[in-house]
């Protein structure tokens, strides 16, 4: 492999993980909160800390260890008791925080739990009391806690039929909202009276509150009347469970609260702080990249769409790039964040960030100082041990060597094995963190 392409390589792994660093958990919640003996002060907002008989700590998600992590260093002894549930293997050291393991993005029995264990220490908190919740990706999967009468087998299959027919992210999360005792802000109804301080480490295109983790502590705009618009365009009235189909119907009779809006009191001791993000990771991604030496541009956070055509576009810019110099002269880096999606074609394994990586590898091969690579910050890209993967101008001809058929293998959605044969899986393990996806390109 030639040296400048070895350099290339080395140096996206250098500027990926710098981007990863700037959104440790630790670092960020200790950049927004900040201890002055008896004050707490949360992004400029001071609390008194001698006002309050206990703080509690509830929340859910990837990064809910170390972020617990971070609080109990700045709280130490004055932090009462915790429940926060994490992704299996996901753990880091704590002390008086309660670590929950549950199942992700499959929710399951032990992810109950935990939200019971969050929902007593939220009821339990009084008006004298502070609640912190820490809230980061994967919160809506790992806080499952089905409306009474409804079980979680119920609403996993209101889930698959709602994935099944097509239907938006958005809709799914309208009605698992109005299917649950914790989302649409339903958890900030638990805590109310008590002051609740929520912290939240984004995974979502353009950090919408409500969305994040199924927006457990803010108000929820959304109401039963759209959730049953949505069975109706779908036609799943007659394919619901009986006990959803039930649950709805008094919702939309008014015998169940709606979800809490803006203008409920509930809302008026609350305080939401989003305390990382794809855009802060991509500006430290970019401070290295120009630290090295590259010319740069971040084209957007917010990028979504299938992996394999976003990628066709990315390899575009990296061929542009060496052969016109636009739209930077070459060295140049170029990123991007978001998530992107994977129309699975076969029966492989991969996720689509190694997906991203293939598919580009086909449109850069034999260019010369090309490199792309795709990554998740969570350090887990689908259902593998890898991140992502990196790819080059030389991946295809080293693949043919092995008598690996690159074509073949994103054809049937089978990236890893591919790239496990070539050693360019991008490993990291899990970071603690999930801001969703880092895309670079570099050209020599």
């Amino acid at each position: 492999m030639p040296r400048i392409l070895s350099q290339l390589r080395d140096e996206a792994w250098r500027i990926f993980h710098a981007g990863v660093a700037a959104v440790d958990p630790v670092a960020a919640v200790q950049q927004h909160v900040v201890c002055q003996g008896d004050t707490l002060v949360v992004d400029g907002t001071p609390y008194d800390l001698r006002r309050y008989e206990h703080i509690y700590v509830i929340g859910a998600g990837k990064a809910g260890a170390m972020m617990s992590q971070g609080l109990e260093a700045l709280l130490g002894e004055r932090l009462h008791a915790g429940a926060v549930t994490v992704k299996y293997e996901h753990l880091a050291p704590v002390s008086r925080v309660t670590l929950h393991e549950a199942g992700h993005p499959i929710p399951d029995p032990a992810g109950v739990a935990g939200a019971d264990a969050m929902m007593r220490l939220a009821h339990q908190a009084g008006e004298r009391d502070l609640v912190i919740c820490l809230l980061s990706g994967g919160g809506s999967a790992l806080s499952p806690a089905p409306s009474p009468g409804i079980t979680l087998e119920e609403k996993q299959q209101l889930t698959g039929l709602l994935l099944a027919c097509g239907a938006t992210i958005n809709e799914i999360n309208t009605l698992r909202k109005h299917f649950s005792r914790l989302k649409g802000g339903q958890l900030a109804r638990c805590v109310a009276p008590a002051t609740l301080i929520t912290l939240v480490l984004s995974d979502v295109v353009g950090d919408r509150l409500d969305v994040i983790a199924s927006g457990p502590t803010v108000p929820d705009p959304s109401t039963f009347a759209e959730c049953h618009e949505i069975i109706a365009r779908y036609a799943l009235a007659e394919r619901l469970p009986g006990s959803i189909h039930t649950h709805l119907q008094r919702g939309l009779s008014g015998d169940i609260p709606e979800t809490p809006k803006a203008q409920d009191p509930i809302f008026a001791r609350c305080q939401t702080v989003i305390i990382g993000s794809n855009r802060i990771a991509l500006q430290a991604a970019c401070a290295e990249a120009q630290a090295l030496g590259y010319a740069t541009l971040v084209l957007s956070s917010s990028v979504q769409g299938e992996a394999r055509e976003i990628a066709r576009v990315y390899a575009a810019i990296g061929r542009e790039i060496r052969d016109g110099g636009m739209p930077l002269p070459p060295p140049a880096c170029i990123l991007s964040g978001g998530e992107t999606t994977v129309t699975i074609q076969g029966a492989g394994k991969g996720g689509r960030n190694q997906e991203f990586a293939l598919a580009a590898a086909l449109d850069i091969a034999e260019w010369d100082g090309i490199v792309v690579l795709s990554g998740g910050t969570d350090g887990t890209d689908g259902p593998t041990d890898a991140a992502g993967a990196v790819a080059d101008g030389q991946t295809l001809s080293r693949a043919q060597a092995l008598g690996l058929d690159a074509g073949s293998y994103l054809k049937h959605s089978d990236s890893y094995p591919f790239f496990a044969a070539l050693d360019d899986l991008l490993i990291t393990g899990p970071t603690g963190t999930n801001v969703m996806d880092i895309y670079m390109v570099l050209v020599g």
